[in-house]
């Protein structure tokens, strides 16, 4: 008998929900990032916007807790840096309020839907929704509204055996009449027949960016020296 009411508390317990306190979602989230001190990673990103045509870019990134983030690339490399900070902790960086919606399906995996609202002046982000997988610990995608920039997506893709909570893949998705993207970006990026983008004045330019990741480094030491290049230019 007691075996018995054993198993069934086990089976009790597997059935459960799965947290439904927002900022618990986000903090194990958070925690389960903090595995990874630094990393570096060879990307490979391609660029599909409708009228620019961008030859695809193969670049390498570091990063460093709590968020350096460096990317070299010969040569252009069309790469928002919000795509480039998938780090949870960035979401989150000042005081925000968050708001469990519901538990939803993405693309086969069960995920919270988590509301995080920037209280004050923060930034340009004034909303983003996060897909969480509690089971993973990990965010399967971010949508965020912004002041300036319109709305954009992120969907993350992992592989299936996770050691660390690090994408092999990320598709960024924006509207280019909301970003704040120069008609002619480089000299290796050239425009279609303006003519042809005439005809469909009035309509919404959709872009994605499709970013593989392979050959994680993962808390090995990356020096500081590395950030230092983006510390001056930025000043």
């Amino acid at each position: 008998m007691k075996l018995l009411i054993g198993l069934s508390l086990i089976f009790i317990g597997i059935g459960l929900p799965q947290s439904k306190n927002p900022d618990e979602i986000i903090n194990n989230v958070i925690t389960n990032f903090n595995k990874v001190k630094d990393y570096q990673v060879d990307v490979n990103i391609k660029v599909d916007v409708e009228f620019i045509k961008v030859p695809e870019t193969k670049a390498k990134i570091y990063f460093k807790q709590p968020d350096k983030v460096h990317l070299e690339a010969e040569g252009f490399a069309m790469l928002p840096k919000n795509g480039m900070e998938f780090s949870p902790s960035s979401l989150i960086k000042k005081d925000y309020t968050a708001i469990y919606e519901q538990d939803v399906d993405l693309n086969g995996y069960k995920t919270s839907i988590v509301k995080v609202i920037p209280l004050g002046d923060q930034g340009d982000v004034i909303l983003s929704t996060l897909w969480i997988d509690q089971k993973y610990q990990v965010i399967r995608k971010v949508e965020s509204t912004t002041k300036t920039n319109g709305t954009f997506a992120i969907d993350f893709s992992y592989d299936d055996k996770l050691k660390y909570p690090l994408p092999s893949k990320i598709v960024f998705s924006f509207n280019m009449d909301k970003l704040n993207i120069p008609p002619t970006i480089s000299g290796e990026t050239t425009t279609e027949n303006p003519k042809k983008k005439n005809n469909h004045s009035g309509s919404t330019t959709k872009g994605k960016v499709i970013v593989d990741y392979s050959n994680y480094q993962v808390n090995k030491g990356v020096p500081d020296s590395v950030f230092e290049k983006d510390n001056k230019l930025s000043k």
